[in-house]
Parts: C-alpha cells; sequence; structure tokens
C-alpha cells in the first residue's frame, strides 16, 4: 500500500472537517453514530473505511484533538469477536454501546495455572439447562473493576483435546457468584484483579459462537490483542512513544553525547519500521483478513522496543528516576548550556512532561510478559512463520524445568 496520506484538500479530510466544524466537541456516542470510532467496521458501526481512509480520519482527528473513547479491551477485542461470531441479538445490543464507551470491557483468559499455555484452563462452564454454571478462578483482569462486561473462556467439555472443549461467553461484572480481588502492582497502580467464579449462572445466550468453538475465537481475540498492544505508545500501546521522547530531547536543545545519540537514532529507526509493519497489518485487517502469526512477530519487536524506551529515558534522567513525576533529561549542546549545568526534562522544570515517564520505569519489565511472553510468541513465529518443527521434549509433554533438565543432563 501506498504510506503517503493524501494532501489536505483530499475529499474525504474536507469531510470530516466538515463534521468537526459542526461538533466540535463530540461526545463517544457522537463519534460512533458517525462511524469515526470503528471506521473499518461495515455499517451501521463503521463506514467500511479504505486504510487510506482509515488514515485520514485518524489523522483529522488527532489535529482537532478529538480522541476516541477509552475502552481499549471492548473497542479492540470484544467487539471484533462479537462482530464475527456473535449473534445478530449479541451485536445490536452490545457492539453500539462498546464503540460509544457507554460500556467498559474487561477480558477473562489468563488464569493462576494458565498463562502463557492458556488452553491448560481449568475454570469450568457447565450446561444446565438453559445456563451454564461457571467455577474457577481468573487473574491479571485488567480494569475489572470498571469493567461492565468481560469476555471470558471456559471448558465445557473436559473429555475432549484440550484445545477443543473451550467455549467463549459474555460475562456481566455484577452478576451473582462472580467477584474480584486487587492486585496493586509495583508501580502503586490498581491496573489488575483476580476474578472468582462461584456457580455464577450465565445464560446460554451469553455463549459466543458454537459451543468448543472458544479456543478458535481466543486466538482471533489475542491477535487483535497483539496488535493493538504493539502500536506506537511504549506501554502497550499507550502511554509515551520513541517520537515523544525525541521530542523531549530536541526541547532541551540536543545532545553531544556520540553513545547518547546512537541509541536515540537506533530508536527512531525502530519505531518507523514499526510504524511501516502497523501500516501493514492494517492494510492487510481491512482487506478482510484476520491478524494471523505476523501479529506475533509485532509485538516481539513492540515489547522490545518499548522497553528500549524507557530504559533510554531513564538513562536520560539518571539519579531522578527512583523520584516519583520524574522524566528523562536531555543534555544539551554547548551553545545551549548555561555554564556547565545541564537542564533536565522533568515534570518540575517542565510541566508539559507527563508524569507516566516514572510509571513507564517501572512498568517496562512486564512488556515482554503480558499478552503472550516474550517466549511464546518466538514459539509462534519458529513454528508458524518459519514452519520449524515443536520442540521435540514438548511433544513428549515434557514441562519446561524437565525440559531443560534433560538439556543440562544430555550435555
Amino acid at each position: 500500500m501506498d504510506f503517503d496520506l493524501p494532501p489536505d484538500d483530499d475529499p474525504r479530510r474536507l469531510a470530516v472537517r466538515r463534521w468537526l466544524y459542526d461538533n466540535p466537541n463530540p461526545t463517544g456516542g457522537e463519534l460512533a453514530e458517525a462511524g469515526y470510532v470503528v471506521p473499518h467496521w461495515p455499517a451501521p458501526y463503521g463506514l467500511d473505511a479504505s486504510p487510506i481512509h482509515q488514515l485520514i480520519i485518524d489523522d483529522e482527528l488527532a489535529r482537532a484533538g478529538v480522541s476516541r473513547p477509552s475502552n481499549a479491551i471492548g473497542i479492540g477485542w470484544a467487539g471484533p469477536t462479537i462482530l464475527a461470531a456473535g449473534t445478530e441479538a449479541q451485536r445490536v445490543r452490545y457492539l453500539p454501546k462498546i464503540i460509544s464507551g457507554e460500556e467498559v470491557w474487561c477480558q477473562m483468559f489468563s488464569e493462576p495455572d494458565a498463562g502463557s499455555d492458556l488452553a491448560a484452563l481449568s475454570t469450568r462452564a457447565e450446561r444446565d439447562g438453559d445456563v451454564y454454571v461457571v467455577n474457577g478462578s481468573k487473574i491479571w483482569t485488567s480494569g475489572g473493576h470498571h469493567a461492565k462486561f468481560g469476555i471470558l473462556i471456559a471448558r465445557t467439555d473436559p473429555d475432549v483435546p484440550k484445545h477443543r472443549g473451550i467455549s467463549y461467553f459474555i460475562c456481566p461484572t455484577d452478576i451473582e457468584g462472580l467477584s474480584m480481588e486487587p492486585i496493586i502492582d509495583m508501580t502503586t497502580a490498581h491496573s489488575f484483579n483476580q476474578t472468582f467464579f462461584d456457580d455464577v449462572r450465565l445464560p446460554v445466550e451469553m455463549r459466543v459462537g458454537e459451543e468448543g468453538d472458544g479456543w478458535r475465537l481466543a486466538k482471533v481475540t489475542l491477535s487483535n490483542e497483539r496488535v493493538q498492544l504493539s502500536s506506537a505508545g511504549s506501554l502497550w500501546g499507550s502511554g509515551p512513544s520513541a517520537e515523544d521522547l525525541l521530542t523531549l530531547v530536541r526541547r532541551a536543545g540536543g545532545t553531544d553525547d556520540p553513545l547518547v545519540r546512537q541509541r536515540l537514532a537506533r530508536l527512531h529507526c525502530d519505531a518507523e519500521v514499526l510504524r511501516l509493519n502497523r501500516l501493514r497489518t492494517l492494510s492487510a485487517t481491512l482487506s478482510g483478513k484476520t491478524p494471523g502469526p505476523e501479529a506475533s512477530i509485532q509485538k516481539i519487536m513492540a515489547d522490545e522496543h518499548g522497553q528500549q524506551v524507557m530504559e533510554t529515558a531513564a538513562a536520560l534522567a539518571g539519579a531522578d528516576t527512583m523520584l516519583s513525576g520524574s522524566g528523562p533529561s536531555g543534555t544539551l549542546r554547548p551553545e545551549a548550556r548555561t555554564g556547565a549545568t545541564e537542564v533536565k526534562i522533568d515534570g518540575s522544570g517542565f510541566p508539559e512532561v507527563d508524569p507516566i515517564w516514572h510509571y513507564g520505569f517501572l512498568f517496562s519489565p512486564a512488556l515482554t510478559i503480558g499478552g503472550g511472553t516474550f517466549a511464546v510468541q518466538r514459539n509462534i513465529v519458529a513454528e508458524q512463520v518459519l514452519g520449524l518443527p515443536r520442540e521435540p521434549n514438548v511433544q513428549k509433554g515434557m514441562t519446561w524445568a524437565e525440559t531443560m533438565r534433560s538439556r543440562t543432563s544430555t550435555g
């Protein structure tokens, strides 16, 4: 596809600008009704927008300072799955309030003993007439305490191979028998929860797709998750990007340290490769192709890039990294210095620096774990992209620890 966006007088740009002129402070509902939240979706939710048309809409909304509703899991993961496999009643009930941001969603996939090997989940959903009775536990439920609904996968048939006995459900978070406990991470943020199901009775109409088809649908969700986690922000698509860091250094007058300059140049090159690959993925997705193993390639690259952005920012911040509200500092060029004093780019001296930097310093080690660990992603690429055989010991059912011991004993 052509990566150059059309000029300012393109009719599609003008149409968005006219709409923004008439709706200068649009609500999430107004954006959704206009088709600007998910423009690549079909009507009545989107505009069947081509890749370039979608990028034009993104560009014009950004220029106008207009943000889409904040409902990442709903819009990015639950919505596409319901759109593809849900009943018409499910689409009509859930999709409008997902894309407007009126109803926030969370994800109920990982379990304490089934994270990387998600298909080994043990949460059960047993059919009892017109309901499923759900028992078990989920962990790392991001934003569950704010969510109205969750996407849930549970085992409905324990007597078939593990990938074939899983079903996919819509689960209200206020349903009787469901409870959550907060997980406070090292950033001190309450982002995650552990979710418990004690005889939760889910009506059959809350199941998405056929019984036993949950693993296939979960893979669709996870592919969309990995694409979304790989967008420009360094923290799984959110927070500051490499370009944000470079902008801060430019504002401070740049740096004359050759090693820092080389490091910043590498960040810029990697960010550009990721941007172009996102456009390729977008083009494929909007052409009707479901994100596949290439989403794992993008996530591997984006996770490590995000960590490098935060490591570079922390290096520029120096000892200030330990202080709440700190941000990266830039070493000025000699002609921009005042005596021998370095000008720091941090929250106190430069109020435009978002305190998200300090959060990112603490959170970034998790980037290569969440959403599928770096090791799992590399196995997917090895097997599904490169066509390599599975690890022989894994084929024999050995655990990772047993595999490591086997390798050690055989030299």
